[in-house]
């Protein structure tokens, strides 16, 4: 099976932006005859309710997917054998260091801000007790590698920082970059739409893909929606969720259709008419309607 996926964090309803992204996601794996499949990653920042007002309004905008929606609390199990797999061969190692310590450590001056420079990589026993007494350790990547180049279809080849980023956070919870990785190769997904502003993350976890055995994906990192102040949209923007712009009378599908160039109004019309090598390559600036 080969497929794609939108997956949600359920920490609150999905503004007009992220149902953007769930669309092209959806059209850019329907095009290339692949599955689409739900994941709703709520291993953090879990709101009550907020997954099913999420699959519901992917439901009302005509979004339809393959199999059941899996969830990341419910696969403890496979990021478990993940770590152990790289602990077995030398490539994890516990880390004492709070992130306002790696944010204030020296980088070198074209590191991006919050780089990890090795700090614990290389403690002795009696270090590492000594640290433990102190605070629970998270799990890092012994990385073997500075970099790592993916290829996107937007972007090119894209070569981004491969650090020792963390596996599994101090307070026990799996970290994002581990169960991404873990997720998309054990259920085939073979191709990622989302926001351009996850392609920094994109060379980490294509890497950890490689050492797991997996092939990483191919890449799609599409325009982010913005605000009139050219922020990144968010909720305090006004009506930008489904039921508010509904409440508004405003038609979400047509609204995203018009951001995308298309003229259908069904999720069938837009995938007539969708060509990938049209997508657009620049940010959308959403203006909320009057209300």
């Amino acid at each position: 099976m080969t497929a794609g996926r939108f997956a949600p964090s359920p920490s609150g309803d999905l503004h007009v932006g992220n149902l953007r992204t769930a669309v092209l996601a959806w059209l850019h794996a329907r095009r290339t005859d692949r599955e689409f499949l739900v994941r709703i990653e709520d291993l953090d920042r879990v709101q009550p309710g907020a997954e099913e007002r999420q699959l519901a309004d992917l439901a009302a905008l005509g979004l339809d997917w393959d199999g059941a929606v899996v969830r990341q609390s419910e696969r403890a199990r496979l990021y478990d054998a993940a770590l152990a797999s790289l602990a077995g061969r030398g490539l994890v190692y516990e880390c004492y260091c709070t992130r306002r310590e790696i944010l204030e450590a020296p980088s070198a001056p074209h590191e991006p801000p919050g780089i990890y420079r090795g700090t614990c990589r290389n403690l002795s026993d009696a270090e590492r007790l000594a640290q433990a007494a102190v605070r629970p350790a998270a799990l890092r990547l012994r990385s073997e590698l500075p970099d790592f180049t993916i290829q996107d279809e937007l972007h090119g080849t894209y070569e981004g920082v491969v650090d020792d980023f963390v596996l599994r956070r101090g307070d026990g919870v799996v970290a994002y970059n581990l169960a991404v990785v873990v997720d998309d190769a054990q259920q085939g997904v073979d191709q990622v739409v989302r926001g351009e502003d996850l392609l920094p993350s994109a060379p980490r976890q294509a890497y950890l893909a490689t050492l797991l055995g997996n092939q990483p994906p191919t890449y799609v990192h599409v325009p982010v929606a913005l605000n009139t102040d050219g922020q990144r949209l968010a909720k305090r923007d006004g009506a930008v969720t489904y039921q508010q712009l509904r409440e508004l009378g405003v038609d979400a599908m047509a609204l995203i259709a018009q951001s995308l160039g298309l003229a259908g109004s069904t999720m069938a019309e837009l995938l007539e008419e969708y060509d990938p090598a049209s997508l657009p390559r620049d940010p959308w600036v959403f203006v909320p309607p009057p209300g």
